[in-house]
């Protein structure tokens, strides 16, 4: 019986229109943003801070560095330049183990199944057997 191997497991539903909920978060977050500077700041504060912060929405949204998203690039840089660099090995005690190894004795009966099979002395099958044996050309 055959049975369908999922794809894509990793995708995330869209859910406001073409967007996913992460991307309609930085893309309406950085909307409103810009929507309460236009009340509040000069036109020419306005339009520049909504140039960056709408760069910046686009790109944690829609940017992807070798099949990761922005955020997660940012937050893998920040657990490496936190974390500690220098790796020290330390032994640990660890008890000696001894094991012993088991001699099994077969019992040989001379059957025709059993028996190795004999090969002439002039014959190329020896040549070939040495050659599998030894994978060689």
């Amino acid at each position: 019986m055959r049975f369908t191997v999922p794809q894509f497991i990793e995708y995330e539903a869209k859910i406001v229109g073409p967007l996913t909920f992460r991307q309609f978060v930085y893309v309406g977050i950085a909307g409103a943003i810009c929507f309460t500077l236009y009340f509040l700041a000069p036109f020419y504060v306005f339009l520049i801070s909504c140039f960056f912060l709408g760069g910046l929405s686009l790109a944690l949204s829609f940017l992807k560095i070798g099949g990761r998203t922005l955020p997660t690039v940012f937050g893998n840089l920040l657990r490496f330049s936190l974390s500690s660099k220098i790796y020290i090995w330390k032994k640990t005690e660890a008890p000696l183990m001894v094991f012993e190894k088991e001699v099994r004795k077969k019992e040989v009966t001379p059957d025709k199944e059993t028996l190795p099979l004999k090969i002439a002395e002039g014959s190329q099958l020896k040549k070939l057997r040495t050659q599998l044996e030894t994978k060689t050309k």
